[in-house]
Order: C-alpha cells, then sequence, then structure tokens
C-alpha cells in the first residue's frame, strides 16, 4: 500500500509505502509521479539506503533535488510509513 506525502508545486507527487522489513531490517520505498501530455514521469526510491530503483522521465538535476528532499524528509517518512500514513482531520 502506497500513503500520500506531499504534492510539489509542479504537480509531482509524492507518496511512501507502509514500512517494511528485509532480513530484519526496515525500509520505505518512496515514488514521485507527474503527469505529463503523454502520460506519467515515475521514479522510486528506498530509504534509507536512498537506492533509485528506477527513473522514467526524470532529470538527473531531479533526481537530485529529489534525493535532498528526501534526505531533509527521511525521518518523517519513516515515522508516517510506520503509523499508516498521514493522519488528516
Amino acid at each position: 500500500m502506497m500513503y500520500p506525502y506531499i504534492t510539489l508545486a509542479d504537480e509531482t507527487m509524492i507518496v511512501h509505502s507502509e514500512l517494511r522489513h528485509d532480513d530484519g531490517k526496515p525500509f520505505v520505498e518512496v515514488h514521485f509521479e507527474r503527469p505529463e501530455e503523454q502520460g506519467f514521469l515515475s521514479a522510486r526510491c528506498v530509504l534509507p539506503s536512498y537506492k533509485w530503483l528506477f527513473n522514467d522521465g526524470f532529470s538527473q538535476k531531479e533526481i537530485e533535488f529529489f534525493t535532498e528532499l528526501l534526505a531533509h524528509n527521511a525521518h518523517t517518512i519513516f515515522k508516517y510509513a510506520e503509523s499508516g500514513g498521514i493522519n488528516i482531520a
């Protein structure tokens, strides 16, 4: 399951998975998606390793920006992933 995190001004949606475990180590997948005329740009990164699983259409500069955004938000994303997403009244 993926949970909404934030939508950027350029309409890039950022969502994250629930907290998952691999050999007892916690991780979260973070997905980026932005609509374009021909469909969607999309990319996915795993935290805490910051390993990009794929990038379909985003520029290297955008991926660098997303990596920095994740570095500043990883602790919050992990918190929300553990509790089942952001609970907005």
